[in-house]
């Protein structure tokens, strides 16, 4: 057993970093072995800019009786999308706490995202962001009720990912009482991935618009229980299979428009490649035709 172990452990020293020139070791071979597994550790887990995700305290909410909640803001980074939440901790008590509102990050003084909380937005890169938040924080069976805005600043530093896939679209602006041709062009310029993804169109239900097109890939949607046959007239789901990059796929669609205007937005569902993880993909929000 003892051989085995020593030869184990024999590559481990060999890679040791010779620091220092003929500098002489006095430790043990034992203590040398120990000491490169754990600066190999150390490299494998050093910060890198990745996925992470960063979090800072904003504010400390205060209510009557002692209810208080310290509210901290968080966002990710590295991925398509920045995701912020509000973790806090309530007390009395110190339990969790629910938090929910909206968040919006600004920077350098421009607004660049925001949504509900928690939710995501499209990651904007690199940079600095004073995020500001309306949360509203509940805790049981302590009853801490609390509303409030919190505010901090965030330095995130993961680059931002390159587009693996566009739409584009060509056919000019939507007019009221009329038909318009809009030709979409989706590209897929990611070695990344394969060829698969769905493309959605849909325009604004009440306004009676409707979307049709001769592209066999595509389908009004289906609503309804069966046996019903219902249509939605003012969406398309197209199933585009072939795309590669410098192949991309061409969805020509007729937009009619009756007396009330209505805009039409697109988006992208595409796979990544992540074998059979169950979130594996993204979705890309394409361009929205406008009507006037």
């Amino acid at each position: 057993m003892r051989k085995i172990l020593v030869a184990a452990l024999l590559p481990l020293a060999l890679a040791a970093p010779a620091w220092g020139g003929q500098h002489v070791d006095g430790r043990s071979a034992d203590d040398r072995n120990a000491a490169a597994v754990q600066n190999a550790s150390a490299a494998r887990d050093a910060p890198t800019d990745g996925p992470a995700t960063l979090c800072a305290p904003a504010r400390t909410l205060r209510g009557p009786g002692g209810q208080q909640a310290e509210v901290s803001l968080c966002a990710g980074s590295g991925t398509p999308v920045m995701a912020v939440s509000a973790p806090a901790v309530c007390r009395p008590g110190g339990g969790q706490c629910l938090t929910s509102g909206t968040w919006t990050a600004r920077k350098d003084g421009e607004v660049v995202a925001s949504g509900p909380l928690p939710g995501s937005a499209e990651y904007p890169g690199p940079g600095t962001y004073d995020i500001t938040a309306d949360v509203h924080v509940r805790s049981a069976p302590e009853r801490v009720d609390l509303h409030g805005t919190v505010h901090t600043a965030l330095t995130l530093t993961a680059p931002k990912s390159p587009p693996t896939h566009r739409v584009e679209v060509a056919g000019g602006t939507l007019r009221p009482g009329s038909v318009t041709t809009l030709t979409y062009t989706v590209s897929r310029d990611s070695d990344q991935g394969d060829g698969s993804a769905r493309f959605g169109l849909i325009g604004e239900e009440a306004t009676g618009v409707a979307l049709t097109t001769a592209d066999p890939r595509c389908v009004n949607p289906l609503t309804g229980r069966y046996p019903s046959e219902t249509r939605q007239p003012y969406a398309l789901d197209c199933a585009l299979t072939d795309l590669q990059p410098g192949r991309p796929s061409t969805v020509v669609v007729r937009v009619a428009v009756r007396s009330t205007c209505s805009t039409v937005v697109s988006k992208l569902g595409y796979w990544m490649p992540r074998g059979q993880a169950l979130y594996t993909g993204g979705m890309l929000a394409g361009p929205t035709v406008g009507c006037g």
